[in-house]
């Protein structure tokens, strides 16, 4: 994929398109990008005029996996297995998802459009016709954390903090966020603010993506395989898309795809604290036992105490059922002294051994999330809201017992 040419197309065409577009072609493929307004009925209207028109025998999509099941079907959460997504770490991930989508949720109740009704009528149009439909984005779960990676350690806070505020505040959508929402998705809109003063957020948010859309295509619809492809993408991305087709391309795209999709592993340092914090406190009970027995309880019982009420403080502020609560209570302090499994994980089973989501709490946990008092009333995202609030209760109860048990070993108790 060496040989390309690139040429814009005038507003008004045969096709009667009013969206921007740039014609590529790459040896006996042309490539059509069709730049679309995520919040726009005319920009869903253009990408069905335009795979009706016939003039194509694939059509490729800004899409990924994930996004694209959750398109085609918006309860697959129903499908999926609450107590495996703690398992395996996934609670953040499903919950800031959840939050991106109130977001969407709250721009469609607001605007009358639903964000990314052009995505739903290119699936819609090219199961119709027939025509073999590529997903060329990447994993947003991906995209999310090599945001958080690249992001300074003390920028992280202030970034989360801001999503979580704008997809939970119960203001109306400003007409600069919908205006944004027209040049990218939901998590391009979310995140521009930062992304347009800072490097480190707009490569893995935007440059990556185009570079990475690209690269799908030179793997899924190579010169030669398809006449001419449809490509379906946010306007925002069609600029940077069409100087990577200009870029020469590696032979084999698969490899550069791949390492875009890598997220950095957690520093030998990182992964160390939590085994170095459970030696500090063992060597500090022992230290304590070695003076006097009765320090060395009062140590093992200020562990305790500090990290059982702060853990299970934390499941009452997400409304934890009271069982919960007790065994947060007393599960924290030795989960603290274990790194294989955490307070929230314990906190989660329980809540769902004890308040099994019922199936209209799937099916109204789109509507719930919109607003701050769903996420405590909706017993899918409460279980999410139990498990990351233990986590944080005995995080905070391990350092508060940890400096504890240093200063009245040091003499310098806080």
């Amino acid at each position: 994929m060496t040989d390309s040419q690139d040429t814009a197309m005038p507003i008004d065409s045969p096709a009667g398109v009013t969206g921007p577009r740039r014609v590529i072609q790459v040896g006996e493929t042309r490539y059509t990008l069709l730049g679309t307004a995520h919040v726009s009925a005319e920009s869903a209207q253009d990408v069905r005029a335009l795979v009706r028109s016939g003039e194509f025998d694939a059509v490729a999509i800004e899409l990924c996996d994930a996004r694209h099941h959750s398109l085609d079907n918006p309860d697959a959460l129903h499908d999926q297995d609450l107590f495996e997504i703690f398992r395996q770490g996934k609670a953040g991930m499903v919950a800031a998802s959840l939050a991106l989508g109130a977001f969407q949720q709250r721009v469609a109740e607001q605007s009358g459009i639903e964000p990314g009704a052009e995505m739903r009528a290119a699936l819609e149009e090219s199961r119709e016709a027939g025509l073999p439909l590529l997903l060329i984005d990447r994993d947003v779960g991906v995209t999310l954390k090599r945001i958080y990676h690249n992001a300074p350690w003390w920028q992280r806070f202030s970034l989360f903090s801001g999503l979580l505020g704008s997809v939970l505040s119960r203001q109306d959508v400003s007409a600069a966020e919908i205006e944004r929402l027209k040049e990218g998705d939901v998590l391009e809109s979310t995140f521009s603010e930062f992304a347009a003063e800072s490097e480190t957020l707009y490569t893995p948010l935007i440059s990556e993506r185009d570079r990475y859309m690209v690269l799908r295509l030179a793997e899924e619809a190579p010169p030669g395989r398809y006449r001419h492809v449809l490509v379906v993408i946010g306007a925002g991305h069609l600029k940077g898309m069409a100087e990577e087709f200009e870029t020469p391309l590696p032979e084999a795209p698969t490899a550069e795809r791949e390492a875009l999709e890598e997220t950095p592993p957690p520093s030998k340092l990182w992964r160390a604290l939590p085994w170095l914090v459970t030696v500090l406190v063992l060597t500090g009970f022992a230290i304590g036992f070695s003076r006097n027995t009765e320090l060395g309880w009062q140590l093992v019982g200020e562990w305790f105490l500090i990290n059982g009420v702060l853990s299970a403080a934390a499941t009452l502020v997400a409304l934890a059922h009271p069982l919960t609560v007790a065994a947060t209570f007393f599960a924290a302090p030795l989960t603290s002294l274990n790194p294989t499994i955490g307070a929230g994980f314990v906190a989660a089973g329980v809540e769902l051994y004890l308040r099994k989501p019922k199936v209209r709490d799937f099916s109204t946990l789109r509507h719930d999330v919109t607003e701050l008092k769903g996420w405590w009333r909706n017993r899918v995202s409460r279980t999410l809201l139990v498990f990351m609030l233990a986590t944080l209760g005995s995080a905070a109860g391990t350092w508060v017992a940890g400096f504890r048990i240093a200063g009245a070993l040091f003499g310098s108790s806080p």
